[in-house]
């Protein structure tokens, strides 16, 4: 077949249904001359249900309000986050170096040691030197961050958790949200120790007490400044210095702020060396220091103390082995802490010394005294033993004690039946009581100093005096009978009131109250004859160092306790007292006489029951008007010691006399005290032939110069004595 030139492209499979090819507009210019803009086709929307008015309305209104609220919310959000980080960032630089902030006390303190340099007694607020911690034991730090603060390496300063469960507890306590926990962190509290940066100002008008509780003070506001400072001083501070400021401003009870204070305080040892045991019962007593302190309570104290030991194993700072011994072995309180020993005197001692060094002091102060342990509790367990066995269950009396040297040197001080105590009302010191016959050796000090003898012979027997204003006065002797001529020792011995009467009328009124103010009897003393038979009143002190007077061969001496006071860390004392003894007031010659005379009052006479066993003694019994007073002061070679009973309301003691119980308590510490001393001889005549007691004689009529019979004497004073050189002086013959 021929082929036709005009052929038809063949058809192809691929393109049968291929579609047709569409010629593609070009868009028109607009006049700018650019392409017009292409337009979406809008979708097509549901129409949309129009909610009734009624309904509408406030529905908007709330959504409009919330849009409102929540902006305002978010920008006040923020305001107040930089607000707070302000505050936290000018806080910061407001807080002083650590240096400055780990002693807050506004007082100083004050620590006293024996006779041997022991401590015995604290005052005022302790502080015993810096701690970190990194230096103070690990155990110490252990219980105080598991008791006071779990999460304390872990939050910011403050714990929203802790707080929330601290108001969820308080309100199920029927509390209010702020009242009781406080879910404070230990920051928290740093912050409140530290009074949030304000420091105590005296001139204030607040004391001191008052400041702190206004800085314990918990009201929302104050919540919100201490939570501020809180985490200022997490800004500004490493976790282990907030809690070196912590452990060093903390108070432990006892007088004691800070971890140093508190180991020493309580058991003797540096809180470097604190144990297990040791550590859990110093983090107890953070929560309630006066309730859980082990010198108060042992058991309310150890029963604290387990629980924060179970808080340690718990948290894994203790294993269960070291926390079962430790359970198993409590902590001891040091010997001095036990003891509590010299509250009276501490308190006598810090009454003595200056009071910008002892009581106002503003520095550590040291004290060495002349207190010895081993005598006070020679003393306190003499007392307790008369009273428990002598005295009936549920008596309310008296009793105190004094123990000096010859030389005024105070050993040892009971200022009544409570001895553990601190700040108490201290019967040796402080009560004014008649002393009774317990004066009567002044008299015959001044008689025998002007020239009579031991033997010289006064008549026993009823006189009446006419007392100017008063009237006529006639003493009576204790057994209301009469026993003519006796010699002064037999008057004395026998305590016998119308010889001392005599007497004292003979040697003049005027020179028994100089030679009883010379030996230290500092109270104002009766002008009238009652004189004699102890009316004036003095306290227990001054009597026993009056004592120690006639101890020493006749010179004056001023009871003192303390020997040296310094500085915390300073070697050189700003005060020193090397002894008490004064001027001589009478002579030895008579000074010897009157202790032989006062050794028969225990030998043979009214103070047989304070005869001890194994040394010479010499004393004076007195009891006042009805009995309200009770005396025994008396003295061996090496001690003196004076006691006083009766009521604080002058109720009269029931047959108790000076020769009685007191005498029995004065024994009872004697003995305890010279148990291990040899015996030494009083320094005292020792007549070969006892004096003779005429009891024949008839009994004469008083005259004030003609009192005495033993012929020796002229009435007339040595001129080398105290009062003949006071006679000489005012020219009185």
């Amino acid at each position: 077949m021929a082929q036709n030139g005009n052929r038809r492209p063949p058809l192809v499979a691929d393109k049968r249904y291929a579609k047709p090819q569409k010629t593609r507009k070009k868009p028109t210019k607009g006049p700018s001359g650019k392409p017009p803009r292409k337009t979406r086709k809008s979708a097509k929307r549901k129409p949309r249900r129009n909610l009734p008015l009624i309904l509408a309305l406030p529905i908007g209104l709330v959504r409009w309000v919330f849009r409102i609220v929540f902006r305002l919310g978010f920008v006040t959000a923020i305001i107040a986050v930089l607000g707070l980080g302000a505050a936290v960032w000018y806080t910061s630089t407001t807080i002083p170096p650590l240096n400055q902030l780990v002693d807050g006390r506004a007082k100083g303190s004050v620590t006293m040691l024996d006779r041997y340099g022991n401590t015995y007694a604290w005052r005022g607020n302790q502080f015993g030197g810096l701690v970190t911690a990194e230096t103070v034991s690990p155990h110490l730090k252990n219980a105080v961050v598991a008791t006071e603060d779990r999460r304390f390496y872990r939050h910011f300063g403050v714990s929203p958790r802790g707080i929330a469960s601290a108001i969820r507890i308080n309100m199920a306590e029927g509390r209010g949200p702020l009242e009781g926990h406080g879910g404070s962190t230990i920051t928290q509290q740093t912050a409140k120790l530290l009074c949030l940066g304000t420091p105590y100002d005296s001139s204030s008008g607040m004391t001191e007490a008052e400041y702190e509780a206004d800085c314990r003070r918990s009201s929302l506001a104050r919540k919100a400044k201490e939570a501020i400072y809180a985490m200022a001083l997490e800004l500004k501070f490493s976790k282990d210095d907030i809690l070196t400021i912590y452990l060093n401003r903390a108070y432990f009870g006892g007088g004691s702020y800070g971890a140093e204070a508190a180991a020493g305080r309580y058991y003797g040892i540096s809180s470097a060396e604190l144990s297990p045991a040791e550590s859990a019962t110093l983090a107890g007593l953070l929560t309630a220091p006066s309730t859980y302190s082990p010198t108060s309570s042992m058991d309310r104290s150890w029963a604290r103390a387990l629980t924060v030991l179970k808080l340690m194993e718990q948290q894994g700072y203790l294993s269960e082995a070291d926390a079962e011994y430790s359970r198993a072995n409590p902590a001891q309180l040091s010997e001095a802490a036990e003891r509590k020993a010299g509250g009276y005197f501490a308190d006598w001692v810090m009454g003595e010394g200056p009071s910008f060094l002892t009581r106002d002091t503003t520095e550590d102060v040291i004290i060495k005294t002349t207190f010895d342990q081993k005598i006070q509790t020679a003393a306190e367990e003499a007392l307790a033993h008369i009273f428990e066995t002598k005295v009936s269950e549920g008596s309310e009396a008296q009793a105190a004690i004094v123990v000096m040297s010859a030389d005024g040197a105070v050993r040892a001080m009971v200022g009544g039946r409570k001895t553990k105590v601190s700040g108490a009302f201290n019967r040796a010191t402080q009560a004014m009581r008649q002393t009774g016959s317990a004066f009567k050796p002044f008299i015959y000090a001044a008689a025998l100093d002007l020239g009579w003898s031991y033997a010289d012979v006064i008549v026993d027997e009823p006189i009446t005096i006419n007392v100017p204003g008063s009237g006529p006065w006639s003493p009576q002797n204790y057994t209301r009978k009469y026993y003519g001529p006796v010699t002064l020792t037999t008057a004395l011995q026998n305590s016998l009131n119308i010889p001392a009467v005599k007497l004292s009328e003979d040697v003049g009124r005027e020179n028994v109250r100089t030679v009883a103010s010379y030996f230290g009897i500092e109270s104002d003393l009766a002008a009238g004859p009652a004189l004699a038979l102890g009316v004036s009143e003095t306290t227990l002190l001054q009597m026993t160092g009056a004592f120690a007077g006639i101890l020493n061969g006749g010179s004056a001496v001023v009871p003192y306790g303390l020997t040296e006071l310094s500085l915390l860390g300073e070697s050189q004392p700003l005060m020193e007292q090397e002894g008490g003894i004064g001027k001589r007031v009478i002579q030895t010659a008579a000074n010897e006489q009157l202790v032989y005379m006062m050794n028969q009052v225990i030998e043979a006479g009214s103070g047989q029951r304070a005869k001890l066993s194994d040394r010479e003694a010499a004393g004076k019994t007195g009891t006042t008007q009805s009995a309200r007073d009770a005396w025994f002061v008396g003295f061996t070679a090496d001690y003196v010691a004076g006691v006083w009973m009766g009521y604080d309301d002058n109720t009269p003691l029931k047959g108790v006399t000076g020769g009685g119980l007191p005498a029995e308590i004065w024994k009872e510490v004697m003995e305890r005290v010279h148990a291990d001393l040899p015996p030494r001889p009083l320094p005292m005549i020792r007549p070969e032939v006892a004096p003779v007691v005429v009891q024949d004689t008839p009994a004469e009529t008083f005259n004030p110069g003609n009192i005495f019979n033993g012929g020796n004497n002229n009435n007339r004073p040595r001129e080398d004595s105290l009062i003949g050189v006071i006679q000489n002086i005012l020219g009185i013959n």
